[in-house]
């Protein structure tokens, strides 16, 4: 495919490191078929299998979107940046998983507690840093790039960005349900609750307007208001998404 090659040639560390995280999440995928070990009632293997394709489609996104703010420095930075960041979760969240316990809320004891500490250090490191760059997006003009797309990409950002704190509020939890502990039945591979409030669905959708906004803006919108229209809509069903989890609610009740 053409746009691969071209991705490839855009960020070629983005690139070669969505690969890899693309094949960890294949064989963690076929883990979950011959372990058995479990971890709050699912298979251990599902959430590195889940966060590492988070990782592989983060990867490629941010390789994809930063070509256009033609500061290959900064871009370089940003690209160690992220691959060591998410090599730290990720490497955690497979650690422990593989031995049958939890990586995020996990402070049974000090280590745990503090591999839980320098997996929040990561990601807000990267939060940051992925606003700083991002708002590179608001000196482009809308000669270099068009309208729509271009405030997708920036729209896309600023929502990643609020979504991403909101796990600050999960941390400080220990706990992603609201009414109940972790670990009731939930919907299948994303595990959200089907019987309280869970915070990861509006977590969930808020980091995805990082793909979803900028393509949206790409081959639909074709100007600045009607994408600020669009994403004004989604905001408000992503607030909608997070009260809901905090009044305790499932997305879907089963």
């Amino acid at each position: 495919m053409k746009w691969v090659s071209e991705l490839q040639d855009r960020n070629s560390i983005l690139f070669w490191f969505g690969i890899c995280c693309l094949l960890g999440g294949l064989l963690c995928a076929i883990a979950t078929k011959f372990s058995t070990t479990q971890v709050l009632g699912i298979n251990a293997w599902i959430k590195p299998m889940k966060f590492f394709l988070s990782i592989w489609i983060f990867s490629w996104t941010m390789g994809w979107l930063l070509e256009e703010i033609k500061s290959p420095r900064a871009v370089y930075q940003y690209s160690i940046m992220v691959v060591i960041v998410m090599l730290i979760e990720i490497v955690i969240i497979t650690w422990q998983a593989a031995n049958g316990r939890l990586s995020h809320f996990n402070v049974t004891n000090k280590f745990y507690g503090q591999l839980f500490t320098l997996m929040g250090i990561a990601i807000v490191t990267l939060t940051v840093w992925t606003l700083i760059i991002g708002l590179r997006f608001f000196k482009l003009s809308m000669n270099e790039i068009q309208a729509g797309y271009l405030w997708g990409i920036r729209l896309g950002i600023i929502f990643f960005v609020i979504f991403s704190f909101e796990g600050g509020l999960m941390a400080a939890r220990l706990s992603h349900t609201v009414g109940a502990a972790d670990g009731s039945a939930g919907l299948p591979v994303v595990n959200w609750s089907k019987q309280y409030g869970d915070l990861r669905v509006a977590h969930f959708f808020g980091l995805h307007s990082l793909q979803l906004l900028p393509l949206f803006g790409y081959y639909i919108t074709r100007s600045s208001k009607e994408m600020i229209v669009v994403a004004t809509i989604y905001f408000i069903i992503l607030v909608f998404l997070f009260v809901q989890a905090l009044r305790g609610l499932p997305l879907i009740k089963g």
